[in-house]
């Protein structure tokens, strides 16, 4: 069958080139081969691609793949280039990430479960939980004060009203003006010491409140980044025990020597945030003791001259530690803001 096929082919007329023109195929022994391999194993499209129909070469319409590839690439932009390669970047990324998430999470529940191992530095555990500890105790001493501030602003709102109703009625009772005029000027003093003492325990809370929720916070914000460190170096650590507990061969030791290198990263950011945290937390240590000292001597000295009343040693204790009191009615909005 193709032999008959091939004679047939070698004396039909087809056209030879693009203008339409008919011919007969040359009987030459390279036709016939051509023919053959077409038959028997289809077209060799990966070295030319047929564009205009004519058998004759590229002036017929055959032009090689290898120049339609050519002006592709040589019709790509710069543009299209960066794009491609933050694209790849990008992938890049989430992978490492997604590699890094798994990981981690493999290490957690084994931690979790009791299968796997983990880091541990006593010392610097223990300073940890201490922090934790003072954190929350700090925080009820804040909360305790805030409800004090709260309540005794009501008393002296209460001695600010009680006073100006005894001005008043002193005015407008002759037969007991000396008696409502005493206790008018009991009461202002006390509304005065009162304000004199809400003003040291605003600035005890302040200053607490201060070493508490940005001290102390940035501290704990460190910790729980080496926290995150340290279950990444366990769980880079895990991978390669597990790898060097495998076979030995090529493609195995290829794989170690990446765990090695995800290791050592690892262990040598765990180590940094491990002295960034006992840096911080020895700093912080001593920064507390300056504060609370002198906060604690502040609210002692306030208070123990307020229910003494002793105005001048309230007012020296406030003169001690530059506490400057609001002027009254600083608290209200303006009548521009109340618009």
């Amino acid at each position: 069958m193709a032999d008959s096929i091939m004679s047939k082919a070698a004396t039909m007329e087809i056209p030879i080139n693009s203008n339409g023109d008919t011919g007969t195929l040359p009987e030459d022994d390279s036709l016939e081969q051509d023919l053959q391999q077409v038959m028997v194993s289809g077209p060799n499209l990966n070295e030319t691609s047929i564009v205009s129909g004519g058998y004759g070469g590229p002036a017929g319409g055959i032009i090689p793949t290898s120049t339609i590839k050519g002006s592709s690439n040589h019709n790509t932009s710069p543009t299209e280039e960066v794009s491609r390669g933050v694209a790849v970047e990008k992938l890049d990324s989430v992978k490492k990430w997604g590699i890094n998430t798994y990981k981690c999470t493999k290490q957690m529940f084994s931690e979790k479960f009791g299968r796997g191992s983990r880091t541990v530095d006593m010392e610097l555990e223990a300073q940890i939980e201490l922090l934790k500890d003072t954190k929350s105790k700090y925080e009820n001493i804040l909360r305790l004060a805030t409800a004090l501030i709260s309540h005794f602003q009501s008393m002296v709102q209460t001695q600010q009203a009680l006073g100006d109703t005894f001005t008043d009625l002193s005015q407008k009772s002759p037969e007991l003006q000396d008696e409502f005029g005493y206790n008018a000027e009991t009461q202002k003093l006390l509304c005065k010491n009162g304000e004199s003492l809400l003003g040291a325990i605003n600035f005890f809370v302040s200053s607490v409140n201060t070493l508490v929720n940005k001290t102390m916070e940035d501290t704990l914000m460190t910790i729980k980044h080496y926290e995150n460190a340290r279950l990444e170096f366990d769980a880079y650590r895990s991978d390669l025990e597990e790898l060097s507990m495998g076979p030995r061969d090529a493609a195995s030791m290829v794989r170690i020597e990446m765990a090695q290198h995800d290791y050592q990263i690892h262990r040598d950011k765990y180590e940094r945030l491990r002295s960034d945290v006992t840096i911080k937390l020895k700093f912080l240590e001593e920064n507390k003791v300056k504060v609370m000292h002198k906060q604690l001597l502040l609210f002692h000295n306030a208070t123990s001259a307020y229910f003494a009343g002793n105005q001048q040693q309230l007012e020296q204790t406030l003169i001690q530690f530059n506490v400057k009191l609001k002027p009254p009615g600083s608290d209200k909005p303006s009548w521009l803001e109340e618009q």
